[in-house]
């Protein structure tokens, strides 16, 4: 199972770092860039545990639906989120977080499983775990910066 493993150091407060992971809003802000839109579930505000989303989001030229649900949350050090259907076969998203002297350490650790068998095998080595590490890059630089604009105003 391939797997995707990001740290990113942020000047903010734990909780704050926290719940701004979990924020449906700030999700869609930070995807701007694929269009992604929460469509079902939970369409806006914090998600919480046992809590889904479906997210309609154009990537690689297609439109594409995603639903994933909080399986496991642990505020403000860990949650999970899993696919419950969409285009992969599997994945698992776990978040965590950790605050040392003011920083937030997060780790976001992305397990996947290509649809397709082993055409989606090729496809992962050829192009999609790179596709996948710059779209959560993307999506956790967007937190960093208004975790630490936000941090600047308290």
């Amino acid at each position: 199972m391939p797997k995707i493993e990001l740290l990113i150091e942020i000047d903010a407060p734990i909780k704050r770092v926290f719940d701004l992971a979990r924020s449906i809003d700030l999700h869609m802000l930070s995807t701007s860039h694929t269009n992604e839109k929460a469509i079902a579930g939970k369409t806006s505000g914090l998600i919480g545990l046992g809590e889904w989303v479906t997210w309609r989001a154009k990537h690689l030229g297609f439109y594409q639906s995603i639903t994933s649900k909080i399986t496991a949350f642990q505020a403000p050090n860990y949650f999970s989120d899993e696919m419950v259907s969409g285009i992969f076969k599997s994945f698992k998203h776990e978040h965590l977080f950790k605050e040392n002297n003011g920083i937030t350490i997060m780790t976001d650790v992305f397990y996947y499983v290509a649809p397709y068998g082993i055409l989606g095998n090729l496809a992962d080595v050829i192009f999609l775990k790179r596709y996948m590490t710059s779209f959560l890059m993307k999506k956790n630089s967007k937190l960093k910066e208004v975790a630490e604009l936000n941090s600047l105003k308290n």
